[in-house]
Formats: C-alpha cells, sequence, structure tokens
C-alpha cells in the first residue's frame, strides 16, 4: 500500500484525531496549506507519552504566547491518552506481534514505540513498547487493514517493510498470521558543521541548504532539497534524523558589512567600491562551481560534519537594456540563480529606471551562474557571470509564451487550486523547470525557450497524470510538449478521478508480501507517465490508486524495488507474465482483478 503520512487534512479524510486539531492551532498554526512541516511536541508526562512528532500540513499564522504552548501540551497529552485508552475499531480477537530490530546490525530494540493506524485515516488505534528482547505484542484487534508504523529517539520513524513512499499494511482475520513480524529500524543520520569567513570568522545568518541525489526511479525525479536552515552567531548549523542516501551542501550568504550602490567608476567612492563586495553560492568543500560539489554520504547512524568556507569578492553589476512591449509597458528583465534544479532567488530589475531610462541595473551580484529574460518578445540569456557587464540586447536564445487550459479526461473543465509545471525533458538540454499557478481555468509562462519539455500537473497539492497535450486541436499522448519559435496553446488532459486497481499477488489462496506491483500503459507514448506502482500487503493484497483511462499490463515482481521502472526494455521483459486489464473514464471507480498476479522473480 501507498504509506500516508500523518496530515492535518480532514477534508482529504486523513488527519489527526480532532482532539488534537486544538493543540496545533494554538501553537500558531492553521491547519491548511500545501506545504509539509513537522511539529515536535515533548510531552507532558515522560513516562507515559514518548517525545513524538507529527507530520502536518501546516500554513504558519501570528505565533502565540507561551501560556498556549504548555495549554497546547496538555491538549496533546489527553488525546494520546484518549487514543491510547480508547480503540476507534471494536475490540477482536486478533493480534499483530513480532520483534523490532536494528536494522543496520540486526540486533532487537527496546523501548520502540509500535503503532497500529486505521488504514484509511491514520488514526491511531492501538499501541505497545517493545521489550528487552525487542518484542511487541497488540491484542484485541478486530479484523482488518491496518497500517503498522515504529518509532523511537534517534531513528527514523517508518511504516512496516517500508521502500521510498509505499509499505505492507498488516490483515488481520481468519488465516493470517501476523504474529511473528519482523520490523526494521534505521539509526537517523545527523549533518553537522561551521560556515566561516575570510580570516576564520564565523558567517551568522548564512542558509545553509541540503539537497539529496534520488534513489528510486520516479519520473522525473531530480536533485530535490531535502531541508535548510540558517547558522547561529557561532557559523554552526545542524541537521538531525536525515534518511541514509547521497546529499549535497549549499551556502549563500551576505557579507555583513557589503554596500552597493548603482553605477559604477567615477560615480562611486574609492571607499564603496571596497565594500562592494559579495559571497558567491558556496558548495561543500568550499567550492563554488556546482558540477565541483563533493557528495556527503550517509548511512543509518552516520554523525557526519561538513564546513565551509566563505570568501568575499568583489560585486558584479549587469547592465541591460529595458524595451517597450507592444502596449507600451516596460519589459523589464529578471535575473534568475538556480542551483541543482531548483530556483534560490529570482530579480526584477529597478522598474522606475526600465520606464523612465530604458536602461536598467542589476547591483551586489556575486559572481555565478544566472539566467537572464530581457527584451520583447523575450530572449532568455545564459550567463556565466564573472565580471560586471553590459548585456546586448540580442544576447541568448528566442523564447515563446506557453499558454493553456487543463481539462478532465472526458473534456470537463478544471477548477480549484493547481500548478502546472515544465520540466526540461532531457538534461542535455540545459534548461531550467519553470512553474505556473492555474488561475480561472488557464495557466501561463511568459518566455520558454525552445527545446523539449515534460509538463505535468498537481491538483490541491496531489499529482494529475498528464493523459494527453492537444497543440493547435491536434492531440497526441503523453506529457511532453516541444516548443519551437512561435507561441503555444495547449489543451491538457488529466486524470484527476479517483480509480482504483485491486487485486492479489501471489497464486489462488496464498498471497505474497512486500512486492513491487506496477499498473503499465500499453501505449508506449504515456510511459511511464501513467505508470502506477504499489507494495502487497501482508495477504498479497494491493491498491493501485489515480489511474487514468487507457488499457494497461498489472505485474508483480518481487524484490523488485531496485529496477528502474522507468524503462520500458527494464520493464517489457515481465509484461508476458502479467494480467491484461482496462480502465475507463468512469471517475471513482474500482477495478478489482479476477485473479491473482502471478509474482515473477527479479
Amino acid at each position: 500500500m501507498k504509506s500516508t503520512r500523518w496530515a492535518v487534512d480532514e477534508s482529504r479524510g486523513r488527519g489527526f484525531s480532532r482532539a488534537i486539531r486544538p493543540a496545533i492551532e494554538l501553537l500558531g498554526f492553521s491547519p491548511r496549506g500545501k506545504v509539509f512541516s513537522t511539529i515536535c511536541v515533548p510531552s507532558a508526562a515522560k513516562a507515559a507519552i514518548q517525545f513524538r512528532c507529527f507530520v502536518a500540513r501546516l500554513k504558519p499564522r501570528p505565533f502565540k504566547t507561551s501560556g498556549a504552548i504548555m495549554l497546547a501540551m496538555v491538549y496533546v497529552a489527553a488525546a494520546s491518552a484518549q487514543t491510547g485508552a480508547s480503540p476507534q475499531t471494536a475490540a477482536g480477537a486478533y493480534r499483530i506481534a513480532g520483534t523490532v530490530v536494528n536494522a543496520v546490525t540486526g540486533g532487537p530494540m527496546r523501548g520502540a514505540t509500535v503503532a497500529v493506524l486505521a488504514e484509511e485515516d491514520s488514526r491511531r488505534i492501538a499501541s505497545a513498547q517493545s521489550g528487552n528482547d525487542g518484542r511487541f505484542d497488540i491484542s484485541g484487534l478486530a479484523a482488518g487493514m491496518y497500517q503498522l508504523s515504529a518509532s523511537k529517539r534517534g531513528y527514523a520513524s517508518a511504516f512496516y517493510d517500508e521502500h521510498e513512499e509505499f509499505s505492507s499494511a498488516i490483515v488481520t482475520g481468519d488465516g493470517q498470521d501476523t504474529s511473528g513480524l519482523v520490523f526494521r529500524l534505521t539509526p537517523g543520520a545527523a549533518l553537522r558543521g561551521v560556515v566561516t569567513a575570510d580570516g576564520g570568522d564565523p558567517v551568522d545568518g548564512a542558509q545553509v541548504m541540503l539537497f539529496k541525489k534520488p534513489e528510486g526511479h520516479t519520473p522525473g525525479e531530480k536533485i530535490a532539497q531535502a531541508d535548510s536552515t540558517v547558522t547561529d552567531d557561532t557559523g554552526a548549523y545542524e541537521f538531525g534524523n536525515l534518511a541514509k542516501g547521497e546529499y549535497l551542501l549549499a551556502v549563500k550568504a551576505e557579507p555583513w558589512y557589503a554596500m552597493h550602490s548603482a553605477g559604477r567608476g567615477s560615480r562611486q567612492g574609492e571607499g564603496n567600491r571596497a565594500l562592494d563586495v559579495a559571497y558567491p553560492i558556496t558548495f561543500f568543500d568550499s567550492t563554488t562551481d556546482e558540477a565541483a560539489a563533493s557528495p556527503i554520504v550517509l548511512t543509518g547512524g552516520t554523525r557526519a560534519e561538513a564546513d565551509v568556507s566563505l570568501h568575499a569578492v568583489p560585486a558584479l553589476h549587469l547592465g541591460v537594456e529595458s524595451a517597450r512591449k507592444q502596449d507600451g509597458s516596460a519589459a523589464v528583465p529578471e535575473l534568475r540563480q538556480t542551483i541543482f534544479g531548483t530556483m534560490l532567488s529570482s530579480r526584477s530589475a529597478d522598474f522606475m529606471n526600465a520606464i523612465t531610462n530604458g536602461h536598467a541595473e542589476f547591483t551586489g551580484v556575486a559572481p555565478g551562474q544566472y539566467e537572464l529574460t530581457q527584451g520583447d518578445p523575450p530572449r532568455v540569456v545564459e550567463l556565466d557571470a564573472n565580471t560586471s557587464q553590459q548585456v546586448e540586447p540580442s544576447a541568448g536564445i528566442p523564447a515563446v509564451a506557453v499558454s493553456g487550459t487543463l481539462q478532465t479526461a472526458t473534456g470537463g473543465s478544471l477548477s480549484g487550486e493547481a500548478e502546472v509545471f515544465l520540466e526540461p525533458a532531457e538534461s542535455s538540454q540545459g534548461l531550467k523547470p519553470m512553474v505556473s499557478d492555474f488561475n480561472r481555468g488557464s495557466f501561463s509562462f511568459a518566455a520558454v525557450p525552445a527545446g523539449k519539455w515534460k509538463l505535468r500537473a498537481e491538483i490541491g497539492g496531489m499529482q494529475a497524470p498528464v493523459i494527453s497535450i492537444a497543440v493547435g486541436g491536434r492531440p497526441h499522448s503523453g506529457n511532453v510538449v516541444t516548443v519551437q519559435d512561435r507561441a503555444l496553446t495547449l489543451v491538457v488532459k488529466v486524470s484527476a478521478g479517483g480509480t482504483r486497481v485491486e487485486g492479489f499477488a501471489g497464486v489462488v489462496g496464498k498471497g505474497k508480501a512486500g512486492v513491487l506491483v506496477l499498473l503499465v500503459p500499453r501505449d508506449a507514448a504515456a510511459f511511464p507517465e501513467l505508470v502506477r506502482r504499489d507494495q502487497s500487503n501482508s495477504d498479497g493484497s494491493f491498491s493501485m490508486r489515480d489511474a487514468a483511462p487507457g488499457q494497461y499490463t498489472v505485474v508483480a515482481i518481487e524484490d523488485g524495488w531496485a529496477l528502474d521502472w522507468t524503462r520500458p526494455e527494464v520493464i517489457g521483459r515481465y509484461l508476458p507474465g502479467g494480467i491484461a486489464v482496462t480502465v475507463t473514464d468512469t471517475l471513482d471507480k474500482i477495478v478489482r482483478l479476477s485473479g491473482p498476479v502471478p509474482v515473477q522473480g527479479r
């Protein structure tokens, strides 16, 4: 099953007990919004309630007083006691039992909290602490399907047999043996360091950004920002409870004494020029070259250090001509900086100068790689900025406007909160990703360079698979669009329904747990955008959500999580042993397979 983290989002049917909600609001957060954050609330009764961290959809609000924090702690303690003492499901004769072990050493773990959660909304049903031998036993459960989680301070909290965002739910009932589970917890890793400047002085308030290299094979998966923090007055920073993997570190800061003013040469005094300095973006191990950034490999329980030294250099001044648009308004230049595919900053040139003088200047620019959009029609300039310069109006490559609408699979209109993304289809093109809000039924990108792009959409923070894209009334399958020298208007059909494909992996009468299950489209152009995945539960059952209409083959692969399922040539050899299935365009439909899906070896 696809793991569901606890979220304060009752509109989606997932969330804390209502008893937790006042605590979250008293802490100064609103249970609405798009960004996942983590709240760590210390228990008021340490013996009864361990230190707990809740992952929630949170939108910051003005913070309240310390009295509110104490009252929130009381709410949390009361709610935890309530959920622990009053199971939401009728008591039954079934149990879930097993052993918690250290995933690195294999040894038993004492004092881990193992919780049984409702499958549909993650509310807590019951919990137990593992003993000296790592054993846990949760009894009195009704027949049903449950999520099983485990946590301990210093270890990464996890769901049972977790792989990426998937895990195996535990199914209790007649004929189901759920008494010999082995739950592996991985020690959390930590990364700390000190940021210093010239002369070894600590840099206070530097932004330290941590990026993680992809491990799995998710379509479009790239290096992603994992966390961010700022240094204290000693220049120190720390990231804790990190998952194992390969990380990259970048630091952005401004010299505290820096002074920037427009103009160079005679208009700037000698003193001002001496203070017109900047720190370039600096990567571990103290390099300003993104390609030369040293990876930091963390394993379970690693305690690593990564110090970074910053060096002030003369700040740059970039002059840009400001053209007039056809409607008479000024085409204001924009300067963007991207690292590891993530936009770090975006600056527009001085608007008044652009209007009155037809000229704009970017000041205080640190040397580095930038993308400049200028002129009308717009042109995109890739700048390797090492010296101050006047950018020629003809520099760069032409860019065009790309706009369009989103529709359902049946051609119906979509409304509500959505975002549309354009990402380079090939990394060799050197293009940067873009994002546009979906407002009043349409989206728009003002300046898209020529090349091949992948379009994807998120509706309400959830991925909406792209079924087809129509350009000039001619639709084609998949999510790739080619931009040339003319503006494009697109009609994008997405799958916004809740169609599920359900079945069992194994043989008749005996399911197989922990198996990778794939829903593979027969249309090669729709691969891998429309591929769906799941992990079979303890009884072999699976449920793949958000399937778009079309023809598919369902395959089950034992120990298949290391396979690059995004490549048709890798998955192709398993298709003859799969089960054919058709998904229609009826919304909220469940497609149940009539027979078990044979499990194939990797």
